[in-house]
């Protein structure tokens, strides 16, 4: 039967006595039949919403929640944050292998039902591990908007309680709400939560904690969306990786996805005659993160001096200071970054480039890079003399 899981949950809330949670899938389960075309289905269930009181109000749009969020009870802060992503597929880019595993998964969350049937569902649980800046985040984003369901951050700093048993008892109060709440439930910094068992700096505090996750992931019917991202995955605990079927590993991005990221993210103030091969290659071992940042960093700079396009030579300066910060070297002056690029790429950031770009006259670039006084103006150097 389609929609089954949605009926299923709506059965549930209605035994439970908990309005929130039958009308938040009711809503959804609308959604749902409109999109495959049943309007007059979907109509009629909205309609049955709006004779519901005031607080189910949210609940006739299935993209919007009527359930409280859960808090911390010390603090009375949300550990849960909760946005509607717009990643389109368009600005979504991932390395060939990866994408078709996040296809994969997508997928298998939309006919979960189908599956059921067949006896062959797995849970709806994907774990994404590598270093920062690769797109773990943004791919939670983009399954949401794929899903159209809403993104449930949990918020590890407030989730996270220095009381006793408290981080059990949020663990298990965001758990009940994602169960009731149609969303995709993100455990960002995963490692904060599942870090492993054992090791020498451990305590009683911390193994119950990964005791209480994955007591909660195994009661968590297998239709509801659990996305898990670390950077250090090595730290995970090993019980809670059996837990995820579906896994994808990040990387840097490698040429071609390079040249995407490239293409995509300076969109229409990429210049003409870019020299795209030299782009890739200077920025080998750059996460996307970075390449977005010097993409945004230069189309401000074009948008300030009112220019339609970015300057090719402006978007590889941007580039080279973020490859000196990766590198540990610290420019703190204008005169270090000169050395810096001349030193990075002599061929592209000749004295009268690098002249163009700080505003300045040849010759003090010259002497720059001669490791001279450039504090100095020309006049002073030649009153000095």
């Amino acid at each position: 039967m389609e929609h089954l899981s949605e009926v299923l949950k709506i059965l549930d809330g209605a035994l439970k006595a908990n309005a929130s949670m039958a009308g938040n899938y009711a809503g959804l389960l609308a959604d749902k039949l409109e999109r495959s075309g049943a309007r007059e289905d979907a109509v009629r269930i909205r309609e049955r919403l709006s004779r519901a009181p005031a607080a189910m109000a949210y609940a006739q749009d299935g993209s919007r929640m009527a359930s409280a969020v859960p808090m911390d009870a010390d603090s009375r802060l949300e550990t849960v944050d909760i946005s509607y992503s717009e990643v389109q597929a368009d600005n979504f880019h991932l390395p060939s292998a990866a994408a078709r595993r996040f296809q994969e998964f997508v997928s298998a969350v939309t006919h979960y039902d189908r599956l059921a049937a067949s006896g062959v569902a797995s849970v709806n649980r994907i774990l994404l591990h590598g270093p920062p800046g690769t797109g773990k985040t943004m791919t939670a984003r983009r399954l949401a908007n794929e899903l159209k369901l809403p993104l449930a951050t949990v918020r590890c700093d407030t989730l996270i309680s220095s009381l006793l048993g408290q981080t059990s008892r949020n663990l298990r109060r965001v758990f009940d709400f994602a169960e009731q709440t149609p969303c995709v439930l993100l455990l960002d910094e995963f490692d904060a939560l599942a870090s492993a068992r054992g090791n020498e700096r451990d305590v009683g505090e911390l193994q119950r904690i990964v005791i209480a996750l994955l007591q909660n992931i195994d009661a968590l019917p297998g239709h509801v969306v659990v996305v898990a991202a670390t950077n250090f995955a090595q730290g995970i605990d090993a019980a809670v990786w059996r837990r995820f079927p579906y896994q994808i590993s990040f990387s840097n991005p490698d040429p071609a996805l390079r040249e995407a990221l490239w293409k995509s993210m300076l969109r229409d103030f990429a210049p003409a005659g870019l020299h795209w091969d030299e782009l890739v290659r200077c920025s080998d071992g750059v996460s996307g993160a970075i390449i977005e940042q010097v993409c945004q960093d230069a189309i401000r700079t074009a948008v300030m001096a009112e220019t339609p396009k970015a300057d090719p030579a402006e978007i590889l300066r941007r580039l080279g200071i973020a490859i000196s910060s990766l590198r540990g070297h610290h420019l703190p002056s204008i005169e270090d970054e000169v050395r810096w690029l001349r030193a990075w790429q002599e061929e592209a950031f000749s004295q009268r480039e690098l002249a163009r770009l700080y505003a300045v006259s040849t010759r003090q670039i010259s002497n720059m890079l001669r490791g001279q006084n450039a504090g100095k103006t020309e006049v002073e150097e030649r009153r000095s003399v």
